[in-house]
Parts: structure tokens; C-alpha cells; sequence
């Protein structure tokens, strides 16, 4: 990282820590707002975020391996994640899987060439009753099916 974008990157940090302050319970709104404009979460921005909140860097980066929708590496610009719960199971994700895959030409747990899309497993949607749920980015999906799984992905390109 270059000492310009360095610098550009402890300005909205500080912008950050300023506008939800410097209270431990402001880690996550801040890590959240990072990975949302950055599409992850850099060891620069860890470093700086724990210093701004005086706390441990490595409890900034407990945070980040806790929640699954952080991350430190950066993804594709959409997000596809699929449930992987019993329910879904039951309700066909699994058709619903190989679709994606079929359509994007990637596994679970990849992204696309172009960067356009990762594909991600979640452990649950909270949408049990409405399986197979998928969320793109910060869409939720209910009951979709193989085709539907198509039509999405058609919509999001």
C-alpha cells in the first residue's frame, strides 16, 4: 500500500472512529463500513482501527474471523452465498449449488476471474421456512430453484 493510500486510509478511519466513536462496541459499525467500501478489510486498516480505539490489534482481527461476511482478502463485487442448513438441504440446495456453479464456471469458495462474483456457503439465512434461501450482497432470496438461481445471477450481471 502506498504512503498516499496510507494516508487516505487512516483519514476515513479517523472520519469512522469519529462518527461512531471510540467505544469497543464501535469495532464492528467501523469494520463494516471498511469492508463495505473497500470489499475487505486490510491489515493496514486492522492496524489502524485498533489504534484509533486503543485496543489489541488482534482483537480487531477476532472480530473479523468471527463474522463470516468480513473478510481480510478481497471478493468478487457480488457476494452469493447459499445456506448450507439441513432445511435447504432438504428444500434442494444442492440443485441449487450446481446451478451456480454451472453459471458462474466457479466453485464454492471462489471468484470469478473478472471478479464479479465469489460463491459462499453461509450456516443459516434465518429463512428455514423459505429454503433454499440465497442472498446476493444484501438481497435475500427465498425458495429459489436451479433456474431461478440462473435468473438471478442474469439479473446481477
Amino acid at each position: 500500500m502506498l504512503v498516499l493510500e496510507k494516508n487516505a486510509m487512516t483519514e476515513e478511519i479517523e472520519l469512522l472512529v469519529h462518527k461512531y466513536g471510540k467505544l469497543r462496541s464501535s469495532l464492528l459499525p467501523i469494520l463494516q463500513d471498511i469492508q463495505r467500501k473497500h470489499n475487505s478489510i486490510p491489515d493496514f486498516a486492522q492496524q489502524e482501527v485498533a489504534r484509533l480505539l486503543d485496543i489489541h490489534p488482534v482483537e480487531v482481527f477476532s472480530v473479523i474471523s468471527f463474522y463470516s461476511f468480513l473478510n481480510t482478502e478481497p471478493k468478487g463485487k457480488n457476494i452469493v452465498r447459499l445456506c448450507q442448513t439441513i432445511t435447504c438441504d432438504m428444500a434442494g440446495k444442492t440443485g441449487v449449488a450446481k446451478a451456480l456453479e454451472r453459471e458462474l464456471g466457479i466453485k464454492f469458495g471462489e471468484t470469478t476471474k473478472d471478479n464479479k462474483f465469489t460463491l459462499e456457503y453461509v450456516n443459516c439465512l434465518g429463512m428455514c421456512d423459505q429454503g433454499p434461501a440465497l442472498l446476493v450482497n444484501e438481497r435475500v432470496y427465498p425458495k429459489v430453484t436451479p433456474e431461478r438461481a440462473v435468473q438471478i445471477i442474469g439479473e446481477v450481471k
